[in-house]
């Protein structure tokens, strides 16, 4: 009997202790979590209190994985309460408080990705709150990327084509293929993690083509496409220049001969004017004589 009483009287002091300086004792039962993009995730966190719960307050924080040194308020319940970050309005809840501190989030996005905080406390009970963290990786498949070239498009230029890429969770891989006549991976250059691009030296007709860059992770591949278009002066064959100079040495030889011709008419003409002019003027010395004869007799 007197064992019965040391153990009944241990267990009202313990209690007695725990009342009087306690802390709620705080349990995440997941410490990291993956969702993906869009869908709806419940974040667990499990409290036990000796104590009344109508003072009962939980608090959760997030550290954005984009600014971890910046924690912000995501929603919070105090004596009967529930007061939610703007930003959250619609998109956050609890689950079933104040019986469990759980909360859902709805519709998630890359911007929920970070280190949550769920903080619980309960007065009487004068210890620190209790504390639980739990990580959230939000996935998201490649959004639609961006394709562009820039250079030179004549025979011996260059090309360069990027290729860019806003958001995929994991980091997409990225590639670039010519895809004619036959598919042929190009090596390409990462500037970052959503940019690459293709430099094309002393490029050639054969360089003309389909290009296609291509992003992908574990939740899906999106593509985009550049259509090159090289241009190549016509080549020029011997038979065309032979036949080009054929034809100007015939213009030329006909030139000559207009020319000619043109000489011997022009100089016929004016040995005819010269005889005619002869003509008359031996007519009118012949006359002369006879007329100054008749004028004497």
């Amino acid at each position: 009997m007197s064992c019965h009483r040391r153990w009944l009287l241990w267990a009202v002091c313990l209690l007695s202790a725990l009342l009087e300086y306690g802390a709620v004792r705080v349990t995440m039962r997941e410490t990291r979590l993956e969702v993906v993009q869009g869908d709806s995730v419940t974040l667990p966190c499990s409290f036990f209190t000796m104590s009344p719960l109508s003072r009962l307050n939980v608090i959760w924080t997030l550290a954005p994985l984009s600014d971890p040194d910046s924690p912000k308020q995501v929603i919070v319940f105090d004596h009967g309460q529930v007061i939610e970050d703007p930003s959250l309005t619609g998109r956050v809840g609890f689950t079933g408080v104040p019986w469990s501190a759980d909360i859902i989030l709805n519709n998630t996005r890359l911007s929920d990705a970070g280190t949550y905080r769920c903080m619980v406390s309960n007065p009487p009970e004068n210890g620190d709150p209790g504390i639980g963290e739990l990580t959230i990786n939000v996935m998201a498949p490649p959004s639609l990327p961006l394709c562009l070239w820039e250079g030179v498009t004549d025979m011996g230029g260059s090309v360069a084509l990027s290729c860019m890429v806003a958001e995929g969770v994991p980091i997409p891989e990225m590639r670039w293929d010519k895809l004619e006549p036959q598919e042929i991976s190009l090596p390409i250059k990462m500037d970052g993690d959503f940019t690459g691009s293709v430099q094309i030296i002393n490029i050639s007709s054969q360089t003309s083509g389909l290009y296609r860059c291509s992003v992908s992770n574990l939740l899906g591949t999106q593509n985009c496409y550049v259509n090159l278009s090289i241009y190549s002066p016509p080549a020029s064959s011997p038979g065309i220049l032979q036949g080009v100079l054929l034809t100007l040495s015939m213009a030329l030889v006909l030139l000559a001969l207009m020319v000619l011709v043109l000489w011997l008419h022009r100089s016929g003409q004016e040995r005819w004017s010269e005889g005619k002019e002869d003509e008359e003027c031996y007519n009118e010395i012949r006359y002369t004589p006879s007329l100054m004869k008749r004028s004497f007799v």
